[in-house]
């Protein structure tokens, strides 16, 4: 799911599936939140906005799209 468009901390379900895309070798059950920001700012086209700065919450919903995406992909490779 690459685009050219840079994206934020806000659009979550973009950063589940380019995080899914892009680890597939890591478990997002088992990352921790300073990590998992970590990955994300790594993302191309990721850009943070300091009007909207990461949080628990923002981290938690990345998380569990990565995590219905890991799934998704899993059952398509099914």
């Amino acid at each position: 799911m690459a685009s050219s468009k840079s994206f934020g901390w806000l659009e979550v379900r973009r950063i589940g599936e380019e995080l899914a895309d892009r680890h597939a070798d890591i478990d997002p059950i088992r990352i921790g939140f300073p990590e998992l920001r970590r990955l994300v700012l790594a993302l191309p086209g990721f850009v943070e906005d300091p009007k909207h700065p990461s949080n628990e919450r923002i981290l938690e919903e990345i998380q569990r799209h990565w995590i219905e995406e890991r799934e998704d992909l899993a059952r398509d490779e099914d």
